[in-house]
């Protein structure tokens, strides 16, 4: 399809709207906890993945190994979007045991029912860690803070609880189906997570989130994002969206940190490591539709700029695609 036959879809295009669409989550796992006072639980770090808990009961607190806590009441939603390791616990006094040395029901391939404590007062948290693949949506989780935190108690949030119950119902009853609903519902509350901090943050303003809203580069850089096979030049960016080779250059660094092209570039290899990843499309295919005139030099500015091969990636991906059968 040519660009000018796009014309009239790119005119009501929404750049950061097609970002947060992209945030497709699988799921690594999910955790019913009840949980009895004292209880402590340290969660390793899961780099790779999204990282959250629902707290449908009780209250806990949630402490990274820097010493930073924060507190959850029954009804908050936490996303720790960068997987880093830390422990929930119900007070900052309480040991926390590694999740993988406490005994856990398994209740699906993807779902299990955590039971620890001393006996005392009762919390229950839902946790979770989802992965997303595609690179617009790692690009935004990339920028993304240690922790978000929504909460009940303000009045944007108010759909939030029904939100939230009908997890837990889901959780504690299990029905046909019932782990399909809690990964649908969990995917709803991680991207209304990321789209609270984009809203509220200031720093979502700036940078390459901030290039997103801005009415002209945005548009620019979803073309590069819906057709990285494009031959793209600055000159034909510019004209797409109304400006000067020179003023649409300038801008575009200033915005995002680096040029047009730097960016056409990085984004063919992100689009690149998707394909890999996820298809079979043969190397010397993948290097055709990325303008490269050889397989063998498409490898080499693969592994200069991923640090890596297109092969070894790929026999990663399978590796791992089976361990997760």
């Amino acid at each position: 399809m040519s660009i000018d036959t796009l014309e009239t879809a790119f005119r009501s295009v929404d750049p950061l709207g097609e970002a947060l669409h992209s945030l497709h989550m699988s799921g690594t796992f999910y955790s019913r906890s009840e949980l009895t006072a004292p209880w402590g639980i340290d969660l390793p770090a899961m780099p790779e993945c999204l990282m959250f808990h629902v707290v449908t009961k009780g209250r806990c607190w949630i402490e990274f190994p820097n010493g930073e806590t924060q507190v959850l009441n029954s009804g908050d939603f936490a996303l720790i979007p960068h997987g880093q390791g830390h422990t929930i616990v119900d007070n900052p006094e309480s040991k926390a045991i590694n999740i993988f040395e406490l005994e856990r029901e398994q209740i699906s391939p993807r779902y299990e029912l955590l039971r620890h404590g001393g006996g005392g007062e009762l919390a229950r948290i839902i946790c979770g860690a989802v992965a997303v693949k595609d690179p617009a949506a790692q690009r935004v989780v990339s920028l993304l803070p240690k922790i978000i935190v929504m909460q009940t108690n303000t009045p944007e949030n108010d759909w939030l609880l029904g939100t939230i119950r009908m997890m837990m119902n889901e959780a504690e009853t299990l029905k046909p189906g019932g782990d399909t609903i809690i990964t649908r519902v969990s995917d709803i509350l991680v991207v209304q997570a990321i789209r609270h901090w984009l809203e509220k943050e200031p720093l979502a303003k700036t940078g390459w989130l901030g290039a997103l809203h801005d009415e002209q580069i945005g548009k620019a850089i979803a073309r590069i994002h819906r057709q990285p096979t494009h031959p793209w030049s600055v000159e034909a960016l510019a004209s797409q969206v109304g400006m000067s080779r020179s003023s649409f250059a300038k801008r575009f660094m200033d915005m995002v940190g680096q040029s047009p092209m730097q960016y056409v570039r990085q984004w063919r290899f992100q689009v690149a490591e998707g394909w890999l990843r996820e298809t079979e499309r043969p190397l010397a295919e993948i290097a055709e539709k990325l303008s490269y005139e050889s397989e063998a030099s498409f490898n080499r500015s693969f592994k200069k700029f991923t640090g890596r091969t297109p092969g070894s990636l790929r026999r990663q991906a399978r590796t791992a695609s089976e361990v997760e059968r």
